[in-house]
């Protein structure tokens, strides 16, 4: 009996819903009379029914898809009331509530709100419109919803009308937030702004950078898609492609659009991580594709379906991949567990949505726990009317309690509980049984300084009318066969931190890393990122640092630059390095061997010094201009290798500054000296008596080497004083700093060779007019080839020192320093020393005089051949000379005879042999 009873009941309103309402309160989905009486608005459906007639008219349809987490949320919202009625929280005061079901659509809600505001106590509903509603008592004092941020921006400016306080435990859309539009709107969560930062943190941490988004196409996920944008943008994350879904089921392009969603999905193989805003039907719809098409991927749940049970027991879900979400905090709900336990003694005459729930209950009782959750959601009224008169009641406890979300039945309590303090604030001084005790304005001013105890934490809402509590990251995993969803961390939305329990859960959020989503590959460090023609920023190239520059982190997006410049990186360089200071120093190998070079001409030039000075008295010796012409000329020779010395080592100012100029000076002794022995071989076997006159005239040894030497010490001291040569440090070799000598002036520099050339020119000219000198006095002829020898090393000398760089460009001038002064050594020197050595027969007084008597007949005869030829050149006729002086003479005085074609025969006087002695006492006496 008690059975039929039910059933009747259940036929009774099963023939409501299946009907459009006839009148308003019909329209009521739960309620219950109080004193202060508080609306409700959830989407306890997920659709409106749309007619098929023409034309449309304007009845408010019937609902579609029982959605039981919304149920429970009611539920949760009618157990806080009964438990507030029956606590002391309001002395005496009781509340009743009206609730409502939107099925997710803007239309119906705005039917519900319009009811709130009508006047109380009104039999008709009448709202009335006045200009000021300071004195209006609505229906209700207050609402709690509504289940969808569209749903609520819509019923709040409604609202905002009369100033009616809305706390909603769901709405999320950041614009929310906007007291200037929503002035009368609170929420006892955090805005979409904290969830999508959380996210966006959470991707980045996991070294992801390329996604896909997915949302509804409504105000909510507009909202939440752009609010996400900003916060990936930040942590430079890129969204690969952006889908968005009909929000209504009924959309003829639903399908379509879901097939092209899934299909993007599977193409782009790069984006492995799928960001999601959508209501649950949503998701559902396109899990059951995209399981189909064998999609592999990590999701990211947003709060609308988290922790949504009907869609973590889907079959085959765990085929998709990871799900990883974000739900609101929870706190301690076993109170309400307990109502649910006795939720089947309940009556149902107030409260249209349990009599459906335990109809349904009875039409899908025979299914598995996924298709029993899917028959409620999908029965149609049609077949419910059908089906409910052949069933039996059987009651599921475990069914509600297992599809429970913890977070929405927390935020749902806590939102009865705010109004209900706000509502004691304005009972202190007031009879709150009378309705009209307080307007809902006044509420509202009392709501914003409202502050509730939650877990021994006490809470409020913010300026913006928000509740910063955490967020539950929450992970699906599979336990037992079944995908259970667990919490992973915490998130805090004031510090912005994942904060874990142990290290195991840590452990869980470190494997996300494990997957790859990004659009190119990570930059090691070493590298940097260099932009493709993509227009996203997370798509790009590595390339190396390039020399100089360096990167110590992954994904840079330049390298730091080595700005010491002490410091240098090569190619690919992940920090920089010191560099390394270079020289020619004593230790190298090459500037050993140069030193040996050098110490080898010291040697020379003691040696020749101790054989000059043992045969100081011999013709070769004085010849030479005498020991201490000799020792001036080697003594400039040893300075000059000397001054390599100071080409070796580290570089200091007084190296630099003293190298050129002890080499420049000597030097130039060295070749003023030797021009003064050209000068003076010249003037010696020279018969032309101008030139002889000019030479004795010019010939002053002493002033000459001194003025020649004394120009070049006054180059030098300009050189020191207005541009002196300094320590330089040359960057220009990578990795290295050349420690050098800056010549200060090239000009300078110049000057001073150049001055040197030029004296060395002119003993060169010198010395080549006296090239034919005797064949044991040829010293004419190798200062010729010394001079030739420093012409060609310095010549050589200019191109190779500009083209050269690095620690041996010293090494360079050093070796020609060394070229040169060996040369002039050598060709000075060696040949009297092997005279005096090995040719010790010719190194007497006697045959020297021999050997000039013998090169002055020569030269005198030479001279009188010379005359008779430019004689008879002058004479108009070519005239060869047919003969040669004959051994004996033609006459006594000594006349030679030539002749001549076509002339007679021409007397030539032959000097006498005393003449001719003469002569060479006199050339031997200048040498």
């Amino acid at each position: 009996m008690a059975i039929f009873s039910f059933l009747i009941a259940c036929f009774v309103i099963s023939a409501d819903i299946a009907s459009s309402c006839q009148n308003t309160d019909d329209f009521v989905g739960a309620s219950s009379p109080g004193d202060i009486v508080i609306g409700g608005l959830f989407a306890v459906h997920s659709e409106m029914l749309h007619p098929e007639e023409h034309p449309i008219k304007p009845v408010i349809q019937n609902c579609a898809g029982f959605e039981i987490q919304v149920f429970l949320q009611t539920l949760a919202m009618i157990h806080a009331i009964e438990m507030i009625n029956n606590s002391t929280l309001l002395s005496g005061v009781t509340l009743g509530y009206e609730i409502y079901d939107t099925c997710a659509e803007v239309t119906k809600a705005m039917a519900s709100t319009l009811r709130f505001l009508s006047k109380f106590n009104s039999s008709k509903d009448i709202v009335e419109f006045k200009c000021n509603y300071s004195d209006y008592i609505p229906r209700i004092k207050a609402v709690t919803g509504a289940s969808y941020s569209e749903v609520s921006m819509a019923v709040s400016r409604l609202l905002a009308l009369q100033l009616i306080p809305q706390v909603s435990p769901a709405s999320s859309a950041e614009i929310l937030s906007d007291k200037i539009r929503f002035p009368s709107f609170f929420r006892t969560i955090p805005s979409d702004f904290h969830q999508t930062r959380a996210m966006a943190h959470l991707i980045c941490e996991s070294g992801w950078n390329w996604i896909g988004v997915i949302a509804t196409d409504d105000d909510n996920g507009r909202f939440a898609l752009e609010s996400f944008g900003v916060q990936a943008m930040s942590n430079n994350v890129c969204i690969a492609f952006k889908e968005l879904l009909p929000a209504y089921l009924s959309d003829k392009t639903f399908h379509t659009k879901v097939d092209h969603a899934v299909e993007k999905i599977v193409k782009e193989t790069r984006v492995n991580v799928i960001v999601v805003f959508m209501r649950q039907f949503h998701v559902l719809k396109l899990f059951k594709k995209a399981i189909e098409r064998n999609v592999n991927k990590i999701w990211i749940a947003s709060d609308n379906w988290s922790t949504a049970v009907k869609i973590s027991t889907m079959p085959n879900i765990r085929q998709l991949g990871t799900v990883v979400g974000f739900g609101f905090k929870s706190g301690n709900i076993t109170t309400f567990q307990d109502f649910l336990r006795n939720l089947h003694e309940k009556p149902t005459e107030n409260n249209k949505f349990l009599g459906e729930y335990i109809m349904l209950l009875s039409v899908c009782a025979h299914l598995e726990y996924h298709d029993f959750q899917m028959c409620i959601s999908n029965q149609s009224q049609d077949d419910l009317m059908q089906n409910v008169e052949n069933k039996q009641h059987i009651w599921r406890d475990d069914f509600l309690n297992a599809n429970i979300e913890p977070g929405f039945i927390h935020s749902t309590i806590l939102a009865v509980y705010a109004i209900a303090h706000a509502i004691k604030g304005q009972c202190k001084t007031r009879n709150c049984k009378d309705p009209s005790a307080f307007t809902p304005w006044e509420l509202l001013e009392e709501l914003k300084k409202v502050r509730v105890i939650d877990d021994d934490k006490e809470i409020k809402f913010d300026s913006k009318g928000d509740m910063r509590t955490s967020y539950d990251v929450l992970l699906w995993k599979e336990i037992d066969g079944r995908m259970e969803i667990t919490t992973m961390a915490e998130y805090d939305t004031e510090k912005g931190d994942f904060i874990f329990e142990d290290d195991e859960k840590k452990k869980e959020f470190l494997n996300l890393k494990k997957v790859q989503s990004t659009c190119s590959q990570h930059c090691r460090p070493g590298q940097m990122k260099k932009v493709t023609e993509s227009p996203h920023t997370c798509c790009y190239e590595c390339v190396y640092c390039p020399e100089n520059h360096y990167s110590n982190q992954t994904d840079m997006d330049y390298c730091y630059r080595c700005h010491n410049k002490t410091y240098w990186a090569p190619v690919n360089s992940t920090t920089c390095y010191r560099k390394t200071i270079h020289f020619l120093s004593w230790t190298d190998w090459f500037a050993i061997f140069l030193l040996l070079l050098s110490s080898f001409g010291v040697v020379m030039i003691f040696s020749i010094s101790v054989i000059f000075t043992k045969n100081l008295n011999t013709p070769v010796v004085k010849a030479s201009g005498g020991l201490t012409v000799c020792y001036v000329i080697l003594l400039s020779h040893f300075c000059i290798f000397l001054s390599t010395i100071f080409f070796i080592g580290e570089p200091t100012e007084f190296k630099c500054k003293t190298r050129q100029s002890l080499f420049g000076i000597s030097f130039a002794l060295c070749v003023s000296c030797i021009l003064i022995k050209s000068l003076k071989i010249l003037l010696a076997f020279s018969f032309d008596p101008k030139l002889q006159n000019l030479l004795k005239c010019a010939y002053k040894p002493i002033p000459i080497v001194v003025t020649c030497t004394g120009i070049q010490v006054i180059i030098c001291t300009f050189w020191l004083v207005f541009r002196t040569p300094f320590v330089m440090q040359n960057f220009s070799i990578p990795g290295s700093i050349i420690l050098e000598c800056n010549e200060g002036s090239v000009v300078a520099f110049g000057i001073m060779l150049g001055y040197i050339a030029a004296l060395a020119f002119i003993c060169f000219i010198f010395a080549f007019k006296g090239r034919k000198l005797p064949e044991n006095y040829n010293e004419a002829k190798f200062i010729t080839f010394g001079m030739l020898i420093y012409f060609i090393a310095w010549i050589v000398f200019i191109p190779v020192y500009a083209t050269t760089f690095g620690k041996y460009l010293p090494a360079v001038e050093i070796i020609v320093v060394l070229i040169s002064n060996y040369g002039i050594l050598c060709c000075t020197f060696l040949p009297k020393c092997y005279i005096i050595i090995y040719k010790q027969e010719t190194n007497t007084k006697s045959a020297f005089l021999k050997m000039i008597y013998t090169y002055s007949s020569k030269s005198a005869g030479s001279v009188a051949v010379s005359q008779i030829s430019l004689d008879s050149k002058s004479s108009g006729s070519q005239a060869t000379v047919s003969g040669s002086c004959k051994a004996e003479k033609n006459s006594a005085n000594g006349n030679c005879l030539f002749q001549v074609p076509g002339q007679k025969q021409i007397k030539e006087k032959i000097l006498p042999k005393s003449a001719v002695r003469c002569v060479s006492r006199k050339r031997l006496s200048s040498i």
